[in-house]
């Protein structure tokens, strides 16, 4: 039986759409079924796209067997556990570009649609971070937003109003990329052309800035880093690209301390204000230090273990090692900031 399986590895669903993918069973585990003719196996099913992937995405599996003529097949196969795989939605679509490879859901959007905008964040993203990471993305684009909420393995309702968002895929190491990015194609298709850049470019900077984000790297640095890579050079003022926190400052409610964590959780309230405030902060020490110093803030945060040290202790000693000034000083300035929002 395990020949069996070892047999269908190799070959994904015609579905599936990746002729070139290699996948693997692996962790069979055989149970009992209905008589002697039936049984059902749970294992792993590790793909991995060539060019994409340096290490395989793991995707639990249960898998129904029937023996019939002396020979027993594979009835039926699913998830058994965690985000399904593309291919279990529907069949997939690929759409390979210069520096990407999209997988569209049968039924959605036309997924070289996407291709152009992916090619044109990883260039953009690489001028910033430089070319240690791979320097391609692999998108999935799903037919509807409920589709897109099952392959973050999420409720829809967290994700509503969501463009885009980067996943470590499953079974990756933290330092060998198989990382997706996963579009609502809903919230993304909403979106102005220069809108559908600054998402992909956002999410392409997570990818490349993945070996460098720890636990500890505070998320208003993460996904400040992010949006300003993606806003560089856009020719867009300060109140174009933070309208929701320039209207609570002209309407006298202003932040009065950097975005936590908490507040870029999906579907949290004022989760745009957070973003904008965060791409400020960031704005603000490339501006003020450098894009140079700006990364090497970032990189700094995740180095190291982050053992014996208070987060934010880490944060303070590291702003006034790369910027001279400790977290009560920067967050003045990022308040000063701010205030000039209201014009």
């Amino acid at each position: 039986m395990a020949g069996l399986l070892a047999e269908r590895a190799g070959s994904l669903p015609a579905r599936s759409g990746l002729a070139g993918a290699e996948a693997v069973y692996r962790d069979l585990v055989l149970s009992p079924g209905d008589g002697p003719d039936r049984s059902t196996a749970t294992a792993e099913l590790a793909v991995r796209i060539a060019g994409y992937d340096e290490y395989p995405v793991v995707y639990p599996r249960r898998i129904e067997l029937v023996r019939a003529a002396g020979r027993w097949r594979v009835e039926r196969e699913e998830a058994a556990g965690g985000p399904p795989a593309p291919w279990d939605l529907g069949e997939v679509r690929t759409a390979p570009g210069e520096r990407c490879l999209v997988l569209g859901l049968a039924g959605g959007p036309d997924p070289t649609g996407l291709v152009a905008v992916a090619d044109r964040a990883v260039p953009a993203v690489s001028a910033v971070w430089g070319s240690a990471w791979p320097g391609r993305l692999l998108l999935e684009l799903p037919a509807e937003e409920a589709q897109f909420a099952r392959l973050l393995g999420g409720d829809p309702a967290d994700w509503a109003g969501m463009a885009a968002v980067t996943v470590a895929a499953p079974g990756a190491p933290r330092h060998t990329p198989a990382d997706r990015v996963v579009v609502n194609p809903e919230a993304f298709g909403r979106l102005s052309a220069f809108g559908r850049q600054v998402v992909v470019t956002h999410e392409a900077t997570h990818v490349a800035t993945r070996a460098d984000t720890r636990a500890w790297t505070p998320l208003w640095l993460s996904e400040g880093v992010a949006d300003w890579t993606a806003y560089r050079d856009s020719g867009r003022s300060p109140r174009q690209i933070a309208p929701e926190l320039a209207r609570d400052v002209a309407a006298g409610k202003p932040p009065t301390a950097l975005p936590a964590d908490r507040d870029f959780t999906a579907g949290a309230a004022g989760i745009a204000q957070a973003y904008e405030q965060a791409w400020l902060a960031c704005e603000l020490i490339a501006r003020r230090w450098g894009p140079d110093r700006l990364v090497a803030l970032y990189r700094a945060v995740g180095a190291g273990d982050g053992q014996g040290e208070d987060r934010e202790q880490r944060i303070d000693r590291l702003l006034r090692a790369g910027l001279g000034v400790g977290s009560a000083g920067f967050t003045a300035l990022w308040l000063a900031e701010v205030a000039a929002l209201k014009g």
